[in-house]
């Protein structure tokens, strides 16, 4: 089953300072026929003004990734962790036991990120904080593309990836394609996907699909993505139930 989402169809809210669509019911947006895909529970397609962002508050007991699109993002914590993360670049915080946390927009252009939550295998865990830099010219260099380039991931055989740890068996994945070029990637059964281009169009098993839309995926042996134009993709798989 795949089930598309068009960008103008998702729920949102506007801060002034920050503009959010959200693929899941979260905050003010409800709609219970989204609230989750297996293990996905928050897929915020979030703009941040330029000197604004996130001030201090707490998680516990959630996986939160972030991936910036354009800008940066500097985050500080109660752990001691403060770090910048820039556009292609992806940080992970396990919020398990509590941990309080500001993410802001230091620079002078407006940031775009991708939130990502997803629901932890255990509660309770240690938190951490962790962040990486991925080029995007090592997704992508005008051959063909054969794989997703894993960027968090807590799935066992990802191990030694250098991928960034997550608590819960699923990964957040990458993948840049020029027009043309077709990716295909195998899904277990009983493993759900939700991809969105943040950038380009492509087709999903023959579907169409533009910028920022989401696409649930759920019992298909294999995804196959056609760019139809140059496309930056992300992706996130975990179990089904």
């Amino acid at each position: 089953m795949i089930d598309i989402r068009p960008f103008k169809s998702l729920g949102g809210a506007d801060h002034g300072w920050l503009k959010a669509r959200h693929h899941f019911s979260f905050a003010h947006y409800h709609d219970p026929s989204r609230m989750n895909w297996g293990k996905l529970r928050v897929w915020n397609d979030d703009e941040i003004a330029a000197g604004t962002g996130f001030d201090p508050h707490p998680h516990r007991d959630m996986e939160i990734i972030t991936y910036v699109r354009e800008g940066a993002i500097t985050h500080r914590d109660n752990m001691g962790n403060e770090g910048r993360t820039e556009a292609g670049d992806v940080q992970i915080m396990s919020a398990g036991t509590g941990v309080v946390h500001s993410e802001y927009n230091l620079e002078d252009e407006t940031t775009r990120i991708f939130q990502i939550w997803i629901i932890p295998d255990r509660r309770g865990a240690k938190p951490n904080w962790g962040a990486k830099r991925f080029p995007k010219e090592q997704r992508g260099d005008g051959t063909a593309v054969t794989a997703f380039e894993v960027l968090a991931s807590g799935r066992p055989g990802d191990a030694g990836s250098g991928a960034l740890p997550i608590n819960v068996d699923g990964a957040v994945l990458a993948a840049t394609l020029k027009a043309g070029q077709t990716l295909v990637q195998p899904l277990a059964k009983g493993r759900a996907a939700y991809l969105v281009p943040a950038k380009g169009a492509v087709t999903v098993n023959g579907q169409a699909v533009n910028r920022r839309d989401g696409v649930g995926i759920v019992d298909e042996a294999e995804i196959a993505i056609t760019a139809t134009e140059d496309a930056e993709l992300v992706m996130v798989e975990v179990a089904a139930e």
